[in-house]
């Protein structure tokens, strides 16, 4: 992992700060992507402490891999794991599930959200990624259009740091979560208000209740 600070460290990058009305030299600069892929540095205003953002590539991003662009939205040509329902899904993310789960059970979970496009709920179910991006918001993209949070509940995914995150995520923004549980266990405190779906059963019944309650 590169250190950042010494590619910025003689690189004063200048950023307009909003709540301060001026142009301020930026403490901290990260380099960091946005969802459509182009590169920009976040870090934080001296004077108040806020934000700020400057779009445009530095010498930092040379270390970094450029994330291929991030659409939740329907469209021409979806991004790699993206599952839609077609033109359900066409011009608004407002109805899409982000689905977080544990590598192990991506099979399973590619298959959930073939049959849930087809029964009209698009879905986000991320790629596995060699390394991690530093998104321009903080977070993946996916995480802040998707309005609900699907979690294929087993014991791998509570070892999944970013299945963790996602929840942690949603339950700061109250955005509705419910649970796919696919194994008897312990639910952490953290979900057990989440609405449970029961897939250790018969599947066709278990997925009707989730499409209701996905819907709700």
């Amino acid at each position: 992992m590169p250190d950042y600070a010494d590619f910025l460290e003689d690189e004063p990058i200048e950023a307009y700060c909003v709540r301060c009305r001026d142009t301020i030299e930026m403490e901290e600069p990260q380099p960091v992507w946005t969802r459509k892929g182009s590169p920009g540095t976040r870090g934080f205003c001296p004077v108040c402490g806020s934000t700020v953002f400057r779009m445009g590539r530095t010498d930092a991003h040379r270390e970094m891999k450029k994330p291929a662009p991030v659409r939740v939205v329907d469209g021409p040509t979806p991004a790699p794991g993206h599952h839609s329902a077609g033109r359900h899904a066409a011009g608004s993310a407002s109805h899409a599930t982000y689905i977080a789960v544990a590598s192990a059970d991506a099979v399973f979970a590619h298959r959930l959200a073939d049959d849930l496009a087809h029964m009209g709920i698009p879905t986000w179910l991320p790629r596995a990624q060699g390394e991690a991006v530093a998104w321009a918001g903080g977070v993946h993209p996916a995480l802040e259009e998707c309005t609900r949070l699907l979690v294929i509940l087993t014991p791998g995914v509570l070892a999944d740091e970013a299945a963790r995150a996602a929840w942690g995520f949603f339950r700061e923004r109250r955005k509705p979560i419910v649970l796919a549980v696919r194994e008897g266990m312990d639910v952490p405190d953290e979900l057990r208000r989440a609405r449970r779906v029961d897939f250790r059963g018969d599947y066709r019944p278990a997925l009707r209740e989730l499409v209701q309650a996905l819907g709700e």
